[in-house]
């Protein structure tokens, strides 16, 4: 294994605190999301020099990135930016047709005055 990557692997705490809160979750969200403890994800976030090969795909796949990225083996191409609303989105798509339609006409509400808010300032 080459310099770089045993670097990289000895900053995996960081990177995955770095990765949880660009998701949007804080350590007990991911904690739940992977079926873990929050104490797991302190301990992994700071003490950790190398990530727990049972977690790690769990771990990749809540935070939206490849196992390669969360090792440090890749850089990540881009920080997940919306993990948080897909969460969101998938707990919408589990409610029934009624609350989903209320929902999402809510949606609809708040983005067509925003956009109309956004036409006004650039006249």
């Amino acid at each position: 294994m080459s310099k770089k990557i045993n670097e990289e692997l000895s900053s995996f705490g960081k990177r995955l605190a770095k990765l949880r809160k660009a998701a949007g979750y804080t350590q007990q969200q991911l904690a739940d999301e992977i079926s873990a403890t929050r104490r797991m994800i302190a301990y992994y976030e700071s003490e950790s020099q190398h990530p727990p090969a049972n977690m790690l795909v769990d771990l990749a796949r809540a935070l939206n990135v490849s196992a390669d990225e969360l090792l440090g083996i890749k850089p990540v191409e881009t920080l997940p930016i919306s993990s948080r609303l897909e969460r969101r989105i998938r707990q919408i798509e589990k409610l029934g047709p009624r609350p989903r339609q209320q929902i999402t006409q809510l949606i609809d509400t708040f983005v067509e005055a925003e956009q109309l808010k956004q036409k006004a300032n650039a006249s």
